[in-house]
């Protein structure tokens, strides 16, 4: 029998009491299984309250994703996008992926409240609790193949960081060649994946995780400094609202860069780029490590690193990039 745990989760959203009898009325479903979900949402980390004699409540409301606020908030941009929001899914990027290969159109979004297995670049897993975090996949379309799509997960985070920005999360800095930071700890990442072929055209699936109330228990399951928006900023954007933010501005930068690619966006990222100026150490998988000063980035999107050989090129996806001891 299929589980309600995401349909008690938003009848139960505002953290107001309700009976056991009530939410299985309302639910259409017997007590046991209200219990059931009840105990399934209290194993995702949600805090449940319980008072004998009156029902049930959630510890605190909780920040539904729904595709009407979200279209609400786009106006009149909701016409780019089609819209998707799922209760559960593996990954969005691995969905939304094969969307695009079945000819899904420009705009396609999927946003979905947890993810089992969430990716990250490199082959990482992307850790995210139920609420604690925004993560979404667009299908963007363009003329040319992967090789002229150089810099595009830079481009990807100037969109989102703007958002960010705009949402009163300040001081949020990028890390070549796909992270979100501040003040050194990871807020966010973009996963880019392509489709198509190599001389065009192509479609490319952006995935985004944003780091947005990470619980104690989380935050020990990654195995780097992160952060969170509620850690850094007065007051947590409504997810709704962010995720329609965030793709406005991305559907703002995607057709500058279709059009014009990387270049007119370098000095904006530039400016805040988290490691511009410092020493660094770029790994390879190999193991091979390149020891330098990070110098920007070059109009394709390459990383510019000055050594002892002079200045270097290194591009993205083949290094990975971490700030020197020294």
């Amino acid at each position: 029998m299929p589980s309600i745990r995401f349909d008690l989760l938003r009848l139960l959203s505002d953290a107001k009491m309700r009976s056991g009898s009530v939410l299985a009325r309302e639910l259409g479903a017997t007590p046991a299984a209200v219990r059931l979900a009840l105990r399934e949402l209290e194993s995702l980390g949600l805090g449940l309250v319980r008072v004998r004699g009156r029902g049930y409540r959630l510890a605190e409301p909780y920040d539904c994703l729904d595709a009407a606020a979200v279209r609400a908030q786009l106006g009149a941009q909701a016409h780019l996008f089609r819209l998707e929001l799922l209760d559960a899914c593996a990954s969005t990027n691995t969905l939304l992926l094969e969307r695009a290969r079945g000819g899904a159109p420009l705009g396609s979004v999927i946003a979905c409240e947890l993810q089992s297995a969430g990716r990250g670049r490199r082959g990482n897993s992307w850790q995210s609790g139920l609420g604690g975090s925004l993560t979404f996949s667009l299908l963007w379309r363009f003329a040319q193949g992967a090789a002229g799509l150089s810099g595009l997960s830079l481009a990807a985070g100037v969109a989102v960081a703007r958002a960010l920005a705009a949402a009163g999360v300040e001081d949020v800095q990028l890390k070549w060649p796909n992270d979100l930071l501040h003040a050194g700890r990871k807020l966010g990442g973009i996963l880019i994946e392509l489709h198509g072929d190599a001389a065009g055209p192509s479609a490319a699936v952006i995935g985004i995780g944003l780091n947005l109330r990470l619980p104690a228990s989380l935050r020990d399951a990654i195995a780097q400094a992160v952060t969170d928006v509620a850690s850094i900023s007065n007051e947590v954007p409504q997810r709704n609202r962010l995720l329609a933010a965030t793709l406005i501005e991305l559907a703002q930068v995607l057709e500058q860069f279709a059009g014009h690619g990387f270049a007119p966006l370098r000095q904006e990222w530039t400016a805040r780029h988290a490691h511009q100026g410092k020493a660094v150490t770029l790994s390879s998988g190999d193991g091979n490590k390149v020891a330098g000063r990070a110098a920007g980035v070059a109009e394709d999107g390459a990383l510019l690193v000055e050594t002892a050989r002079g200045v270097e090129r290194f591009v993205s996806g083949e290094l990975s990039l971490r700030a020197s001891d020294s």
